[in-house]
């Protein structure tokens, strides 16, 4: 089984709040499990936390990680012209590439207009992953494009369910699997007034759930791979 683990960096828990806790707080245990699974990823990065954050950046790009693009504010792109869009894309590839290499895309709440397709061409990206299996939209779009699509399998929070639940919704997704989290779940958020499903199980427990998850595919010979690794 293919699994591909990714990391959305952005700010807390958007658009419901505009700190980075989880950036300064999160990353760190983080990289820390992932190195102890022996487990590498890409890191889906806006440009305003790479030009924040730019030590921790460094950080992910020497632990062997991928860094990709998670556009620069993000801003849905649902709610961007073409020429807005195209300037979103290019300002959050300049905050990237001195660090890396800049190949894999994902839109900010994994929404991405078809017609944009274009401008990730345009721009030098080989892989999008922008779309998720779980939502309908997925269904509903097609489109020509010389992109790698690269569909999420769960939205984040599954991975924070009690294990008897979860593992038994894991086991049944179908290889290719990614996986994506973000920092500030990393980050205990439980006595926030976020709606439920940001704030439960977030902090310690967060980041142990995650780890079982990781060994429950290294169990089922799961393959770890980078997202612009895909085979073209």
């Amino acid at each position: 089984m293919k699994v591909y683990f990714t990391v959305d960096m952005e700010q807390d828990c958007p658009p419901y709040m505009s700190t980075f806790r989880g950036v300064e707080e999160g990353t760190q245990p983080l990289l820390d499990l992932l190195g102890e699974e022996n487990v590498q990823g890409t890191f889906f990065t806006t440009g305003n936390v790479a030009l924040r954050f730019p030590k921790t950046i460094e950080q992910i790009v020497a632990a062997g990680h991928e860094l990709a693009c998670h556009g620069h504010t993000h801003r849905s792109f649902a709610s961007m012209d073409e020429t807005t869009a195209r300037g979103e894309i290019r300002d959050s590839t300049e905050a990237l590439s001195p660090f890396a290499q800049i190949r894999s895309f994902r839109a900010p709440y994994l929404r991405f207009p078809t017609p944009y397709l274009p401008l990730l061409e345009e721009a030098g990206f080989t892989v999008d992953s922008s779309q998720a299996k779980y939502k309908l939209a997925y269904y509903r779009q097609s489109a020509s494009t010389s992109l790698e699509r690269l569909p999420t399998s769960v939205t984040s929070s599954v991975l924070r369910l009690p294990p008897p639940i979860r593992d038994r919704w894991l086991r049944a997704l179908a290889s290719p699997v990614v996986l994506f989290v973000h920092p500030w779940e990393f980050v205990d958020l439980t006595k926030t007034s976020l709606r439920w499903d940001c704030r439960f199980n977030t902090g310690k427990t967060a980041l142990e759930r995650l780890q079982s998850t990781l060994r429950l595919f290294n169990g089922v010979n799961g393959t770890f791979s980078k997202v612009g690794e895909i085979a073209p």
